[in-house]
């Protein structure tokens, strides 16, 4: 075998191994929320992800659509986590169905120029060690703020990509009914539920 061959093997190991060893070092190392660092912790746009599924003609299917523009952050502090104060804000007009005609229909529906932002500010934090909990706040859409609470898993804290970085990682589900929040000017064939899912990272500032 030439020194060139037997070089690329060596390196090829040594990639591969590197690349599985920081994956392992990746994974979050608990879901106790006592046991997190504090500070300011910031969304990564990358890793986050704001579903929404309806019923289509009362029920055919739950057409689903992905809103793309998320951004948010909190200050955390382990000591009184109940009191973290989450802010996410997202982009109406970032919405996503992978029809592009489609996609400014919907936001037309949400009249997404007069009001380009929905907004979600927490208010309650709920849960326990073993990363299950709820989190309400107050959620403005359509320019009507009301209260939603949301079921949350806490998915855990961990290093991350970065050996010196701190990334924290959570699922939510939630339902709101669009009436509620005056979006009425929709299709005849879609439904008032609208069923939230949210899967989110952030990371440590």
């Amino acid at each position: 075998m030439s020194r060139t061959v037997a070089g690329m093997f060596a390196f090829a190991a040594i990639f591969a191994a590197t690349a599985l060893g920081g994956a392992a070092r990746a994974n979050p190392t608990t879901q106790d929320p006592a046991k997190v660092p504090a500070g300011v912790y910031v969304l990564d746009r990358h890793h986050a992800s704001l579903t929404a599924r309806i019923a289509h003609m009362g029920g055919f299917s739950r057409f689903t659509l992905r809103f793309n523009g998320l951004d948010g952050a909190f200050t955390y502090d382990p000591a009184n986590w109940q009191a973290t104060k989450v802010t996410v804000t997202v982009d109406p007009r970032s919405v996503d169905t992978g029809n592009p005609p489609f996609d400014k229909q919907i936001a037309g529906y949400f009249q997404a120029d007069k009001y380009p932002t929905i907004t979600f500010v927490s208010t309650a934090l709920a849960g326990g060690p073993d990363g299950k909990g709820t989190l309400t706040g107050d959620l403005t859409f359509h320019g009507v703020t009301k209260s939603v609470t949301l079921d949350v898993t806490f998915n855990g804290v961990g290093h991350g990509i970065t050996p010196l970085g701190t990334r924290m990682g959570f699922s939510g589900q939630g339902r709101i009914k669009r009436s509620d929040f005056g979006v009425t000017n929709v299709s005849q064939y879609a439904g008032d539920d609208i069923d939230l899912t949210l899967e989110v990272e952030f990371e440590k500032n």
